[in-house]
């Protein structure tokens, strides 16, 4: 099986990569990935340990030479996209370039070359914030912030495609997830990496935002069941069903790391900030999946490796570009 990956280098494609490469040493991974500021050369350097991978730098808001990139790939799995709100609220622009107009794309050299499955990596922030219970997949869309309109308006384009043209699609859509190759500038990764370094760990608010986490390994045994079970034109739900605020979790890293509460700094909210997000995943049970990891065993992992590969995490932390972000968001780091 040939299978062409977008957004590849990035946190969770490139786990995913990985995933695939060798589990299935007898598929061939076309990774394609812009290489933007949330991308780093050290994990393109992992990947290409594995030699059934194949990566291309490019850009998929360029539609120009796409089609030849995807053309004889079995699927298409797409998880390029700006992803941090943040950044979003500062300038949306890239993310409607990306995140839309970039799924646009894709979407035509699926149907220009008649791929025989797309799929479309979304996320639980789609449904907005969920006051009590659980979103189902027929749920009413209620994005809050540009990041999750993004997201939205690709699931909108993904779900025209499959009604006007017939593609061969399935829309995912995740709860919050976490573990190794995750740029630090959310919320887990920047907590760890910060108390690792004995600086303040910023924290939104009260801190009672609550959410699913989702180990990325879990992540990529969801994506592969898709692949290879999911019902034509069905949309996906998958979370752990596990939650945290996310006080609690920073109360656990430093715990972890036996380092002090103090090291908690609360910082003003962030605007339309969602309190709680949490999906149904009958959907995806019924196809035989559940979470293998549990919130310790997945969080412990993590730590161990930021605290193995500070070099990975060090070189974006002390980047102009990551300095200027945080600084804006937090003050001086």
């Amino acid at each position: 099986m040939r299978i062409a990956v977008t957004g590849g280098a990035g946190f969770i494609g490139s786990n995913f990569v990985a995933y695939l490469c060798e589990k299935h040493p007898d598929w061939h991974i076309v990774n394609i990935d812009k290489l933007t500021y949330a991308a780093n050369p050290l994990t393109l350097e992992f990947l290409a340990s594995f030699p059934n991978n194949t990566f291309f730098q490019y850009d998929i808001a360029e539609a120009k030479e796409l089609d030849d990139l995807v053309a004889k790939c079995d699927a298409v799995i797409n998880f390029a996209a700006e992803t941090h709100v943040d950044r979003a609220m500062m300038n949306a622009e890239e993310f409607v370039r990306t995140d839309i107009l970039g799924t646009f794309h894709l979407l035509e050299s699926v149907r220009r070359k008649k791929i025989s499955r797309y799929i479309q990596i979304s996320t639980d922030e789609v449904y907005g914030s969920v006051e009590s219970g659980s979103a189902v997949e027929s749920s009413p869309l209620d994005p809050t912030n540009p990041y999750a309109v993004s997201k939205a308006s690709a699931d909108l384009f993904v779900l025209s495609y499959i009604k006007c043209y017939g593609i061969s699609a399935n829309i995912i859509r995740f709860s919050n997830n976490y573990g190794p190759f995750q740029h630090p500038e959310k919320f887990m990764p920047l907590a760890l990496t910060n108390a690792i370094e004995d600086r303040p760990i910023p924290v939104y608010g009260d801190g009672t935002q609550s959410r699913e986490w989702l180990f990325v390994t879990d992540t990529c045994r969801a994506i592969e069941l898709i692949l290879q079970r999911g019902v034509e034109g069905e949309i996906y739900n998958v979370s752990s069903g596990q939650e945290e605020k996310n006080i609690e979790v920073a109360r656990k890293i430093l715990g972890f790391l036996g380092k002090p509460e103090s090291l908690i700094s609360y910082v003003p909210d962030r605007v339309a900030h969602d309190r709680r997000y949490s999906l149904s995943s009958e959907k995806i049970a019924a196809l035989g999946f559940s979470p293998e990891y549990t919130f310790t065993k997945g969080f412990e992992e993590t730590a161990a490796w930021y605290l193995s590969n500070s070099r990975w995490w060090k070189e974006i932390k002390e980047g102009k570009s990551f300095q200027a972000y945080y600084s804006s968001r937090y003050g001086a780091l």
